[in-house]
């Protein structure tokens, strides 16, 4: 076994692979539309899904908003530096909602952004 994808319920499927791709540098795999079913899954990811686990983006004709409950706690990227990739985030329009600094009770240097929906993804930083 092994861990495929994340799915996301986004209100403007544009916004999102603009953020996921632009913002923080992933690509769109695929895409595609279910008129039966009235809803288009968009697929980004940093390499191929056949290489590693990908995010599902899920857009439900009409629907522009979700509540996000407080079930799921957030994506988390690795970073080779938590500050300067806040900058880059912050630089190219995303929203930076904890600065980069060390994790509550650790020393792991962690950071928080946020995408266009309020899901949470965390940078953590990479140990050398």
């Amino acid at each position: 076994m092994r861990l495929l994808h994340t799915m996301l319920r986004v209100g403007d499927l544009d916004r999102s692979i603009q953020f996921y791709t632009e913002v923080l540098g992933m690509h769109l795999l695929r895409r595609k539309d279910y008129p039966d079913g009235k809803f288009t899954l968009a697929f980004v990811g940093y390499q191929e899904e056949s290489a590693g686990a990908v995010i599902e983006l899920t857009y439900n004709w009409g629907v522009d908003h979700y509540s996000l409950g407080d079930a799921f706690g957030h994506i988390a990227l690795e970073v080779e530096n938590a500050a300067a990739a806040c900058d880059a985030i912050r630089g190219r329009g995303g929203k930076v909602v904890r600065e980069a600094g060390p994790m509550k009770h650790g020393s792991t240097i962690i950071a928080f952004v946020e995408d266009p929906d309020g899901y949470r993804i965390e940078l953590i930083e990479h140990k050398q």
